[in-house]
């Protein structure tokens, strides 16, 4: 027994035990395990998260009234649009618009049933904060439908992937978390890049008229001696209008004698590009799924008018939480821009359209 080398014995044991891991699958299972236990940790915090802010917004609504607010939340959370069929794209649009409108009115008029008594500004800060909770609680439900499946059929390809992108995930829940307060609070949001240019030129120039058409407010005002209309969403509630629409039924009604079309809005930057960086382009700017887009495209084409584009780059977080001090002044910046480009591309006494895309919460 003296003459036993010890260390070389336990390396070799280790070995064989290797060895009878790799054989069996053993270590496969382990490592199935660790990540297992990894993610479910993860959807633990995930569904703190939801918990948490269910029970503000049920708490903000006990606070307007309402007796039963749970009964709500759980309805419009599980709420879903089915989206139209593609395989057959004859008025694709004029479907996916029909099936968008009739999801935003009926949960706009089963939140007005519950809260009668309240505002429109207060009811669209609701709207906004059960959309927040819905979009939490399908990805807490997507993951742990993925987690469970892959352990049933013993997918560890499945289980690996869902564990590497685990800490992507997680960010962009807490994006969303963090966005409740600012939405329940009213605070202009990062997405209101586009309204709060809007709103400054409205400020600025000299108004002739102001109309409301589909929660979206249409100003004609004499600025820089031409004639602007300026497009954003009826606030300062939580709302993004039908600016699409709107700035379409515009141009047919001035019988297409418009000069130039300008849209703003916010648009996610890339990794490495500065947070409140300018771009200017030519198109909509405007992150619709598709029926707002197309009809300023269809209006502008029609008639010929050069359509512009301005966006702020932005991150998710900035888009959807408490204005940043540099995305305020990129506002203002992009303000100034719009005026320079009006100049520009168009001659005094000539007619321009702006329209100011994205919430415009905390914005007139």
């Amino acid at each position: 027994m003296d003459n036993i080398d010890w260390p070389t014995l336990i390396f070799q044991m280790i070995w064989i035990f290797l060895l009878i891991l790799l054989f069996t699958g053993g270590n496969q299972k382990i490592q199935m395990k660790l990540w297992s236990i990894d993610i479910r940790n993860k959807l633990k915090i995930i569904r703190k998260y939801l918990e948490d802010d269910q029970r503000k917004i049920e708490n903000y609504m006990r606070n307007l009234g309402m007796d039963a607010p749970s009964i709500l939340v759980k309805r419009i959370i599980n709420y879903f649009t089915i989206e139209p069929v593609d395989i057959e794209p004859t008025d694709i649009i004029k479907r996916m618009d029909h099936l968008i409108q009739t999801s935003e009115r009926t949960i706009k008029k089963i939140i007005a049933d519950q809260l009668p008594d309240v505002g429109v500004y207060e009811r669209s800060l609701v709207e906004t904060g059960l959309a927040i909770i819905s979009v939490i609680n399908s990805i807490y439900k997507v993951v742990l439908h993925y987690l469970l499946t892959s352990e049933k059929e013993h997918n560890w390809v499945l289980l690996m992937q869902l564990q590497l992108i685990m800490p992507q995930i997680l960010r962009l829940v807490e994006t969303y978390h963090e966005s409740l307060d600012p939405f329940l609070h009213g605070k202009p949001i990062g997405d209101t890049a586009g309204a709060y240019v809007a709103y400054r030129l409205v400020e600025e120039g000299e108004i002739i008229s102001h109309k409301i058409v589909e929660d979206t407010s249409i100003f004609e005002v004499r600025l820089d001696d031409r004639r602007i209309y300026v497009i954003k969403a009826k606030g300062p509630g939580s709302n993004v209008g039908r600016p699409g629409i709107v700035l379409a039924q515009l141009v047919e009604e001035l019988k297409g004698n418009v000069d130039l079309v300008i849209t703003v809005d916010a648009a996610l930057k890339l990794e490495g590009e500065k947070r409140g960086e300018i771009a200017e382009g030519v198109g909509a700017a405007i992150g619709d799924p598709g029926p707002e887009k197309i009809a300023i495209e269809r209006a502008t084409t029609k008639y010929g008018i050069p359509l512009k584009a301005l966006v702020i780059k932005m991150g998710l977080d900035d888009a959807i939480n408490a204005m940043k001090k540099e995305i305020y002044e990129a506002c203002e910046r992009t303000y100034e821009y719009v005026r320079k480009l009006i100049k520009e591309m168009t001659k005094p006494s000539s007619t321009v359209i702006v329209a100011g895309i994205g919430n415009t919460i905390g914005v007139p």
